[in-house]
């Protein structure tokens, strides 16, 4: 992995995307060559200040559960709001990176995102590491120590 420093380009891209509501997964693959963890550790050194989105109401809705008969006076206690879908940013890739099927070469990563039979599929477009045909955040996931995948499936004693 390369090292790249902070200049002052940067650091005002990161501002401005920190500012917008990004997530640190969002800035790290917008500004490339950089992770996660540096972004958020930039922000906390720069002691950037975030504008706190407010959910539109049109995303949250009331559920309300029935109460048992003789606890009216409970009946509001039991109100509460739920997300109806969390937006997961698991696969956040640049735009310059994406790539389709006849892009694809042995240095890019073969990562598929998205449904193949919409028209915003696309793979990753990563550089991938030596012999393997994933990037190394896509390699993290593909490929799990054997110990890992034997505990998840290891049955519960007494059952």
């Amino acid at each position: 992995m390369t090292v790249m420093s902070w200049t002052d380009d940067r650091v005002e891209q990161l501002k401005k995307l920190w500012e917008a509501g990004l997530s640190a997964s969002q800035i790290a693959a917008e500004l490339g060559n950089i992770t996660r963890n540096a972004v958020i550790g930039k922000v906390h050194r720069l002691a950037a200040p975030r504008q706190r989105k407010v959910r539109p109401a049109q995303h949250m809705m009331r559920i309300s559960r029935p109460v048992a008969r003789g606890n009216t006076a409970l009946a509001h206690a039991f109100e509460v709001e739920a997300e109806t879908d969390p937006v997961i940013y698991d696969n956040v890739v640049p735009m310059s990176q994406r790539l389709t099927l006849l892009e694809l070469n042995e240095s890019t990563c073969h990562w598929p995102v998205g449904d193949p039979g919409s028209a915003d599929f696309f793979f990753c477009g990563g550089k991938t590491l030596t012999g393997l045909p994933y990037c190394a955040h896509h390699s993290r996931i593909a490929y799990q120590p054997a110990s890992d995948r034997r505990r998840a499936t290891r049955p519960t004693p007494g059952k």
